[in-house]
C-alpha cells in the first residue's frame, strides 16, 4: 500500500501546500491509476466543486508502505 500526498495549489504563489493522504491500494500500474486517485483525493478535500481545480496529487513522492524487516539468523562459527 503506498501514501500518496494530497496538495492544495496556490497558483497565484505558486506554492503546494499538503492537506491529506490517500492510499493506493493496487499492487499493479493499471491504466488509470492517477486519475483515480485525484478523483478520489478531489472527492474527499475539495470544498465544493470549484475548489477541486486546486487539489493536486504528486506520484513522485508517493512513499512504500512500511514493512518490517526479518531478523537475520546469526551465524556461529
Amino acid at each position: 500500500m503506498q501514501a500518496v500526498t494530497v496538495y492544495r495549489m496556490d497558483y497565484g504563489r505558486r506554492t503546494k501546500n499538503p492537506v491529506g493522504v490517500v492510499y493506493e491500494n493496487r499492487k499493479t500500474e493499471r491504466t488509470n491509476n492517477y486519475n483515480d486517485l485525484l478523483r478520489l483525493a478531489r472527492r474527499l478535500f475539495a470544498f465544493d466543486t470549484a475548489d477541486s481545480v486546486h487539489i493536486v496529487i504528486d506520484m513522485r513522492q508517493a512513499r512504500q508502505a512500511y514493512l518490517p524487516e526479518r531478523a537475520r539468523e546469526r551465524t556461529v562459527e
